[in-house]
Order: C-alpha cells, then sequence, then structure tokens
C-alpha cells in the first residue's frame, strides 16, 4: 500500500494525470448523456427532459464567476479529493432514489449538486495540473489529458449505456438498471477519491493566495468582466458564441430518444445497448478524428479560410438525421455511418469554433476573458437544449410532408436543418485576422 505524498515530492505524472481526467470527464458525460436516455427510457416525456436535464448544464455555464474564489481557501489538491468524495455520494443518493416514485424530481436535485461538485472539480483539476507540472511537462502531458478525457467519453457514452441497456434487455427492470449503473459509478468515484488521496503530490505552491481576500477578488474579476464586454467586436462575436453550434445545440437531447424510440412513434427502434455502441464508440471515433483533421487543416490555411468550410461541415451533415427520420431504416450500418459523418463533421467544424475563443480571448486578461467565452459557449448549447423538446412536440402536429405516421421526429430534424442558416449568418458578421491559426504565424500576428 502506497503512502500519502510528501508536500514537495515529485513523482510520476502518469501516476494521477490518467485517473485525474477519467474523474474530470466521467460526471460531465454521466450529467449530459446518460440522463436524457435514462429518464427517456423510464417515461419522462421529450419536452421535460429536455427541459430539465438542459438545467443541468447550468454549472458549467456560470463557472467562472466562482472560480477564483477556489484559490481562496484551502489546496488544488484538497479540493480535487474533496469533490470526488462529493461526486461518489450525488451518485449513490442518485441510484438509491431512481426505484423511487417521485424519482424524477429527487434524482434531478442530486444531479444538479453532481453538476456543481464536477464544474468546481475541473476548477481544481485543472489549476492543480498547473501547479504541479512545469511548463515542459504541461505541454508534454497535454495529450495524455485529453487521451484520458476521451477514454472517458467513450466510457460515459458508450461503456456505461451498453451496460444500461444490457441489464434493461436481462432484468427488464430499468429503474433498477439504471440504478445499478450509477451504483458502480459511484463505487468507481469512492475508489478514485481515495486513489487520489495516496497518489497525488502535494506541490509546495499549492497554498491559499494569502494576499487576496474576497473583496479584492471581486473588485478584480468586476474589472475583468467589463475589459471582457469592452472588447472591439463584442456583439458580433457573443452571437457567434452563442448561436454557431445552434442546430446541435438542439439535436443534443433529442438524438438518443429518437434513436431508441419505437417506429411506430417515428423512431429508429434501436436498444439502448445499439445506442451506447453508436454514439460511445463510433460517434466519439468520428468526432475524434474530425478534430484532428480540423486542427490541421487551420494549421495549414489559418482559421480565416476555413472558417467557412467548417461551418458548413458543423451544419449540412445534419440532414442525414432527416433521412434517418424519414426512412426509420433497419440496417445498423446505415445508422452508424449516418452518425460517423455527422460527428465528423461536427468535430471538423469545431475546431473554428475553439480557434475562434482563442483568438477573441487574446489580449488583456486573456486568460479570464477565455473563461468567459467558455460559459456562453455552455449557454449556447444549454438554452436551445432546453427547449428542443417543446420545439418537437410544436411541430408534431404540422404535416409538411404529405406522410402518414407521427411527423414529430421529420420536422423537428428538419427544422434544426434550416437552422444552418443562422449559423452561416454570425460566421459572415465576425472578423478574423488572415493568419491567425498558420503554423508559421509571427508572434507579433497572435
Amino acid at each position: 500500500m502506497n503512502t500519502i505524498i510528501k508536500k514537495g515530492e515529485r513523482l510520476s505524472p502518469w501516476r494521477w494525470i490518467p485517473t485525474l481526467y477519467i474523474a474530470e470527464g466521467l460526471p460531465y458525460f454521466a450529467v449530459n448523456t446518460l440522463t436524457v436516455i435514462m429518464y427517456f427510457n423510464m417515461g419522462v416525456s421529450l419536452s421535460q427532459l429536455a427541459f430539465y436535464t438542459g438545467w443541468l448544464y447550468l454549472p458549467w455555464v456560470i463557472k467562472p464567476f466562482w472560480s477564483p474564489f477556489v484559490d481562496l481557501f484551502s489546496t488544488k489538491r484538497k479540493w480535487v479529493i474533496a469533490m470526488q468524495w462529493f461526486i461518489a455520494i450525488a451518485l449513490a443518493m442518485v441510484a438509491f432514489l431512481l426505484p423511487t416514485k417521485f424519482f424524477f424530481s429527487l434524482t434531478l436535485a442530486f444531479l444538479w449538486l453532481m453538476a456543481f461538485f464536477s464544474a468546481t472539480h475541473d476548477i481544481a483539476a485543472d489549476g492543480f495540473y498547473m501547479l504541479e507540472l512545469s511548463q515542459h511537462d504541461q505541454a508534454a502531458f497535454v495529450g495524455v489529458r485529453s487521451t484520458f478525457y476521451r477514454i472517458a467519453s467513450v466510457f460515459g457514452q458508450g461503456g456505461l449505456v451498453m451496460f444500461a441497456g444490457w441489464l434493461e434487455e436481462t432484468t427488464g427492470n430499468i429503474p433498477m438498471s439504471w440504478g445499478i449503473t450509477f451504483a458502480g459509478l459511484s463505487i468507481l468515484f469512492f475508489i478514485l477519491a481515495f486513489y487520489h488521496h495516496k497518489e497525488m503530490p502535494e506541490p509546495a505552491d499549492d497554498k491559499p493566495f494569502p494576499d487576496v481576500t474576497v473583496k479584492s477578488l471581486a473588485k478584480d474579476f468586476i474589472e475583468t468582466f467589463i475589459t471582457f464586454f469592452r472588447k472591439k467586436g463584442i456583439i458580433p462575436a457573443l452571437l457567434f458564441m452563442l448561436l454557431y453550434r445552434l442546430p446541435e445545440a438542439l439535436c443534443i437531447k433529442l438524438v438518443q430518444p429518437f434513436m431508441v424510440a419505437p417506429k411506430i412513434d417515428g423512431g429508429l427502434g434501436l436498444s439502448t445497448s445499439q445506442v451506447g455502441f453508436i454514439n460511445g464508440t463510433i460517434g466519439v471515433i468520428a468526432l475524434l478524428l474530425g478534430g484532428i483533421v480540423g486542427g490541421l487543416a487551420i494549421s495549414r490555411g489559418g482559421l480565416k479560410k476555413w472558417l467557412w468550410p467548417m461551418a458548413f461541415s458543423l451544419t449540412l451533415p445534419c440532414i442525414f438525421y432527416c433521412f434517418l427520420a424519414m426512412w426509420c431504416p433497419d440496417s445498423m450500418f446505415l445508422i452508424s455511418s449516418a452518425v460517423f459523418v455527422e460527428q465528423f463533421g461536427y468535430g471538423f467544424g469545431f475546431s473554428a469554433y475553439m480557434l475562434y475563443l482563442i483568438f477573441f480571448s487574446r489580449g488583456e486578461s486573456q486568460t479570464s476573458h477565455y473563461a468567459f467565452c467558455t460559459a456562453f459557449m455552455a449557454m449556447g448549447m444549454m438554452i436551445p437544449g432546453m427547449f428542443a423538446g417543446f420545439l418537437h412536440d410544436w411541430v408534431s402536429a404540422v404535416d409538411l410532408f404529405n406522410i402518414s405516421g407521427p411527423q414529430g421526429f421529420i420536422n423537428f430534424f428538419w427544422l434544426v436543418f434550416a437552422s444552418s442558416l443562422i449559423t452561416l449568418a454570425v460566421c459572415s458578421i465576425i472578423k478574423i485576422n488572415p493568419e491567425f491559426g498558420k503554423k508559421t504565424m509571427q508572434p507579433e500576428n497572435i
């Protein structure tokens, strides 16, 4: 058994970075992916599950507002471990409450707490990473942390969904199946918290800032907030941050219910396990490939050159969901191929979005301004997703294509495709340095 690492002692980052970033990713995907298909399978309506699970995204939206205050109390290491214990307890409560009569409201309360704990864990974990590692090691391990975060994505969106689906088919008891899944995730977090208590080092610099008070921190935050909104081109930039991903924001809450809904209701009639496999493996792989190709493309031609191709790449593949809704194919190959193309296009197009946030954040208080940009990014996903279910219900009664059977998903996905025009519109109003993003760009042009 390892002993607790002494303050200042240097250990191989391989002992804690992989598990730390798995712990960072799993709650996020549990809150934003598992909950949607779980509540749908348990009979919650599309409008309710989209609206209320959308609120679970709020802690990541407002994270920049309390992140500076984490520096005032205790150490980053203690924050990380404490949040992992709290996440484990919240997951256990979700597992316990799922079989109850008032499961929806009760589990939502603990899921929101878990989301808050997870967002706080993100702040502390990233801060700890920068404190413990030298600049060279930070650069060397950035790929490692990203890889294990993506492993958490595969496990959270794929493995856990497939496991819950297998339990549903085996036991025939949906609440119990998801209760066991969340209980297993809770046990994993208890193990992670105990492991990190033993294995995470204690950097000598990991301590509260002695000369910083709540008053001075609040003053600095307000000044930084004001300077952000005084940046040149702030209105077009905010519209771009909020609306560039509108088609994806509308889709994200309804794609999984569409896949598992019976054909008689206009869905694809897939099992929960099949959805977990498609989204958690094929979808994630396509997303990663798209992001890699997008990064390489921008490094060669710059952000301005690739903005429009990437905007079309992010929006146009939404049409595949329109065709799936109209034809309802039985072929797993066709469904998986459509998801692969859509996710690859999204990953490719998302590269432009993330680099624009970096571009707009440049200058004084770049780190804080980037945090505000990511908050607007999260808001742009949260608000449309909350109302996607109501939008589906609204268009369900409209007969656009004069075909028999339910048209809710068909009309909804065509409306999502039409929203691509908004993405293209916000691309036309922003200004970008033609050299930004190129690999050969000189420092003075950044």
